[in-house]
Order: C-alpha cells, then structure tokens, then sequence
C-alpha cells in the first residue's frame, strides 16, 4: 500500500508531504482546490502522463515521490522484476519517483536509480489501480480480464498443471521443427559438416600448439643472430686478450682477494661466501651458454615445416574459431549435429509420438479450465449485477464473454482445432450494457466518470478476493448519485478497504463518513500565489467539514453530520461483526 507521498512544484502544490494508513481515505474540499491534482502526482508517479504544463508557475521542475510497501499477494512477482534489473534494496518497501523538468527530458527511478518510464509504470501497475478519468486501469485492459476471471475462479492449481503441459508440448514442438527443417536439407547440410570434421580432424590438433610452434619459428628464424649473442657472451666470461683478462679470470682474482681478506678479519666470512657464490654462479651461466650455442639450429627445411604447419592452424581458427580449444569444440558440434542427422527419423517418430500424447492431455486440461471459468463467469456476472443495483443502476446487464479462436494448427478439441497459449483455449473479455435495453458492448469502450467509476467499484467488491492490485484510488465516483446511493456507496467503498487500500474523492458526506482517514483540501493564497494545503481531520473538524458538506455550518447540518457519521459508524460496526461471525 501507499505509505508515503511527496510532492513539489505539481500544478498549484508548492509543497505536500502525506503519510498514509491501511483502510478508507477519504479527500473533501471545494471544486478546484487540488483534489483530483493529488490523485494526478500518483498517476504521474506510477508511470501515468505528466508533461511541463504538470510544472507549477515560476519552476523548473516537478517532483513526485511515493513509498509502498509490498503487496502480498504479488511480492514475490515486483521483487522479481526489482532483481532482474539490480533495483531491489529492500525487501519490505519500493520508492517510485518522477520529474518533469521544464527544459529537457525528466526522470523515473525506483528505489533511488533511473530507470526508463516503462519500467516505472510496469512497478506502478502492481502497486496501483486509479478509477475516474485517468488511462491507468487496469480493468479497461482486456488482456487482464482473463487473469481477474481465473482469481475470482481460484483455478492457479489447473493452471500449473496446465502450464506444465504446455511448456513440454512448445519443446517437443520446437525440437521437432528443428528436425523437419534439417531434415529437408540434410544431404547438404550432411556433406558440409562431414567436411567440416575431416578437416579438423586431419590436422590432429593439440591444445597449446600454435604457442610452442610461435616460439620454435621465433628461434628458426633468428638462429644466426640467437648463435651470434650466446657467442658474444660466452667470449666476454671465458676468453683472454693481450690487453684484458676474463671475466672469469677476474672473478677468481676477487674470490683470492676476499678469502685472504676474510681469513685476517674472521667478521667478513660473509663476503667469502658471497664471492665463491658469484663465482661458481658464473662458471655455471658459462656451461649453459656452451649447451645453449650447440643446441641452436640452423634448419631451413625445418623453418618452413613450422611456417607451413603455423598458416593450415591460422586458417583452421579463421574458419572455425579464435584459438584451437574452439575448433575442437567446434567439431564436438558438428559430429553431434552429424548424429542428429543420422537419427533424425528415428527422433522424429518418437517426437510426433509425444506430440500426440501431450495434445490429447493438455486438450483434457483445457477443456477443464474452460469449464471452471464457464461456472464462474455466470456467478460473477450474477454478483456485479447485483452489486450494480445497489448502485443505483438497475437496469445494468454484465457478462464475461468467452470464446474460443480456430487454428489449422491449434489443437483438437470437441471436433474443432483451436488455438491455445500458456492460459488455455479462452479468449475472455468482460462486456457491460449500462443502461436498460443497450446491447452488451466491450468494457473497454464504456463511458467514462463516475458511471465508470461505479461499475469498477462494483467489480472490485466482487473481485476483492481475486484483485492482487493493494491501492485503489476512485475519483468522481459520486458523479450523478444522491445521499441514499452515497451511503450505498460509502458502504462498498468501506468494506472494499478492509482487504485494501482504498482513496476516494467525493463531494457526498454520506459517502465521505465511512472514511478511516479524512483529509480535507484546500487552496489559499500566500505572497500573491495560490497553494494548495491538506489537513488530516479530527473529531470536530471533521464535523463541521461534513456540515460544511450537507450546505453551511448550521446547527440542523451539525446534527445531520453527527447523525450521517454516526449511521456510517454503526452500519461499518455491524458490516465487521458479520464478517467476524
């Protein structure tokens, strides 16, 4: 639910900040005073429009920022979506905000870190619905009416089953496609792969080869000056000239020196050993050069060995990959695909042998949910009809339209192929005739304000059991209807907030005394502008705002508000018995 908002700069609100408890909130005020420009932070907040006519005069930009808890029913759903896209921080609660700058493009961020507004609006759509003349409902979308009709039908066991089915189904499907298709090609296909692996497989490749043949091609190749250094070394440690003496020579004449040094002055042993160390770490640098020089080759024949074996594994890598671990891997693909080939007819019956048992299963599962949905769509249409008559729309007709759609390549069901999906073989969408003698059209195409706003309500007492969405937000719904249909109202809307978070805007008090919370707008001027002010109401306050409400503030209103309150508390104290009973 919504616990906390925080707006800046919308519209005529300089500054508002909310806190928000489970139950009815219930927002009054005068026409223009900002109510509905609450309700439109919160459209704007989930993802819904807002542009730089939302700014208020003078700034640069608009703010909003909201903070819900998680919804129980689709927690693990939103964290889901949260996680995919490294959003989730918390596990309890989700902050939604939005900008609208006046020059350049706003923001939208979750929990602190920008995201793209399709993202927010996916996040807000779990979180809220808003019924009045907003586009965010998610009752006019008709993709959802399926999924309300399976939670009002409690049928999520059928539907796993079902699920299930059908995933195997798409597998054995997809695989058997594969095979068709490689099938229709496979004398090429097979030609090209056994080329493929012969190729690979007559160069008898070793992982690591290239490495060592670059390395023996380095020193064929610059044999003459590798012979040319050693030998220059080997010279400056061992050979003698007229005017200079060896490196070694030289070295043996330190060593003399310090052990005679060493044998006067017993504390210098140490530079004994150091020099004797020198010396014979000399003489063996020496040994190895000799061994180095004789084994330096001068191999032409053998230089263009390695060049040429170097050029068949560079063009190997092109054609097949970057290093010789991909090549090979690359045959291990083609030799399998080859055994695909090979025993694609075999696989291919035993594939359509699947096929033929999971169609005729999960047309038995199909056909059971469809019933389930048949049996409760009537009950369904049956309780928002009868929930639209206490609403003063007699003359309403409701009904949940269910049908089915041909394919060639759907599956065989009662003598008819049909096409199905991960939900079954229902195409379902709520229809309604408003008005006595009006043909059932589709909810989507119904009128808007608080003839809209009346029909949601009603579905939404039927489906509260079944509505995962947790805040529910009706404008105008009061549009139209007198204070004997506003307590009517006031009633549903009180008993629908028991299992949500309900807001409403009303400018009926016998609707706005069921209220848990009661907040009233205002506008007032301050410094030659108008900003908009709320107060969360209080015994007496309120009162006189429901007084206020029924005409003026005179003593037969403030008893006729002390008596509407008081019948809206009683009827509320009787509806919470019954249900603890």
């Amino acid at each position: 639910m919504l616990v906390e908002l925080r707006i800046e700069n919308f519209a005529i609100i300089q500054k508002l900040e909310m806190q928000f408890k489970p139950g009815m909130m219930i927002f009054t005020g005068e026409t223009g005073a900002g109510k509905s420009i609450i309700l439109d932070a919160i459209l704007a907040v989930v993802g819904g429009k807002a542009d730089v006519t939302s700014i208020r005069g003078g700034a640069d930009r608009a703010a909003v920022e909201a903070v819900f808890t998680y919804p129980t029913v689709t927690h693990d759903t939103i964290l889901e979506l949260l996680t995919k896209e490294d959003l989730a921080e918390d596990e309890k609660t989700i902050t939604l905000s939005r900008e609208i700058k006046r020059e350049g493009r706003g923001g939208a961020r979750i929990n602190g870190h920008s995201v793209s507004l399709n993202l927010l609006r996916d996040a807000g759509a779990y979180l809220v619905d808003i019924h009045g003349q907003s586009e965010h409902l998610s009752l006019l979308n008709t993709r959802q009416h399926i999924h309300i009709l399976d939670r009002y039908a409690n049928n999520s066991d059928q539907l796993a089953e079902y699920r299930q089915t059908y995933s195997q189904l798409q597998s054995v499907r997809k695989e058997l496609d594969d095979l068709r298709k490689a099938e229709q090609d496979a004398l090429r296909r097979t030609d090209l792969l056994n080329f493929q692996v012969k190729e690979i497989e007559a160069a008898k490749l070793r992982p690591g080869e290239d490495e060592e043949l670059k390395q023996e091609h380095s020193r064929l190749a610059n044999a003459e000056n590798l012979a040319g250094f050693a030998q220059q070394a080997i010279d400056l440690l061992d050979e003698s000239r007229p005017d200079t003496t060896s490196a070694t020579d030289q070295l043996g004449q330190i060593f003399q020196a310090i052990q005679s040094l060493s044998r006067i002055d017993a504390t210098q042993a140490g530079l004994s050993e150091q020099a004797q160390s020198i010396t014979e770490m000399t003489s063996d640098l020496s040994r190895d050069l000799h061994d180095y020089l004789d084994r330096i080759e001068f191999n032409p024949k053998r230089l263009a060995e390695v060049e040429e074996r170097l050029e068949v594994l560079h063009t190997l890598q092109k054609k097949y990959g970057g290093d010789i671990p991909t090549v090979l891997t690359f045959a291990d693909q083609a030799r399998q695909q080859l055994e695909m080939i090979t025993h694609a007819g075999e696989r291919i019956e035993e594939l359509q042998k699947k096929d033929s048992e999971l169609s005729v299963r999960i047309a038995t599962q199909a056909s059971a949910i469809s019933v389930i949905r048949h049996s409760a769509s009537e009950k369904l249409s049956q309780s928002v009809e009868s929930e639209l008559a206490d609403l003063n729309m007699n003359g309403a007709r409701f009904s949940v339209d269910i049908q089915v759609r041909p394919s060639e390549k759907g599956i065989e069901i009662d003598g008819q192929k049909v096409a199905i999906d991960d939900l079954g073989m229902d195409q379902v969408e709520f229809l309604i005739a408003p008005n006595l003698g009006e043909g059932l059209k589709p909810l989507v195409k119904i009128a808007s304000g608080g003839e809209t706003s009346r029909l949601m309500l009603a579905l939404k007492n039927v489906l509260a059991k079944a509505d995962a969405i947790p805040t529910l937000i009706f404008d105008e719904i009061d549009q139209g209807i007198g204070g004997r249909v506003g307590m009517i109202v006031g009633e549903k809307l009180w008993r629908l907030g028991r299992t949500h978070q309900v807001f409403c805007v009303t400018h009926l008090p016998q609707l706005a005394a069921y209220g848990d919370e009661h907040f009233r707008v205002c506008k007032q001027v301050v410094e030659g502008r108008t900003i908009t002010l709320v107060d969360r109401l209080k015994e007496s306050a309120r009162l006189e705002e429901l007084a206020q409400m029924l005409g003026s503030l005179s003593e037969a209103n403030r008893k006729a508000a002390q008596e509407t309150l008081g019948v809206a508390r009683q009827r509320a104290a009787n509806l919470m018995g019954s249900q603890q009973h």
